[in-house]
């Protein structure tokens, strides 16, 4: 079974978040770069740009495949992950630790408890 943090949140268009002091970490699951092979290329928003629940907001590009990356929250970027402009590989090698996207100052926390806890996102992916 793929790797999932037990702590983190889940959204259905497979994104993990983390909340850490009021903001929320997000990335993508090791479900969804597995599915989506091996990563090329990572597109993400801007520090300050506005992110909505459900909406993309950046995109990964496998040899495969573009697929865009749906925000779980909605809020305000104040920090992106630099680091996937040169390694977009640690999308693979570590989805959870070096590969985190975006840092996101919510503008509801409450989106937050409405996202699946693992043994939900596992339920869901199952099921697939």
């Amino acid at each position: 079974m793929s790797n999932l943090p037990k702590e983190l949140k889940y959204s259905e268009e497979h994104e993990w978040v983390k909340t850490e002091d009021g903001k929320v970490r997000i990335g993508i699951t090791d479900f969804a770069q597995a599915e989506l092979g091996d990563i090329v290329f990572v597109e993400l928003p801007e520090v300050g740009d506005d992110i909505e629940a459900d909406e993309p907001f950046g995109s990964v590009e496998s040899v495969k495949t573009v697929s865009e990356l749906y925000a779980p929250v909605s809020g305000k970027v104040v920090e992106i992950n630099e680091e996937l402009e040169d390694s977009p590989e640690f999308v693979n090698e570590s989805p959870y630790e070096k590969a985190w996207m975006i840092v996101v100052e919510p503008s509801d926390s409450s989106e937050v408890d409405n996202l699946m806890t693992a043994e939900q996102y596992e339920e869901m992916i199952s099921e697939d």
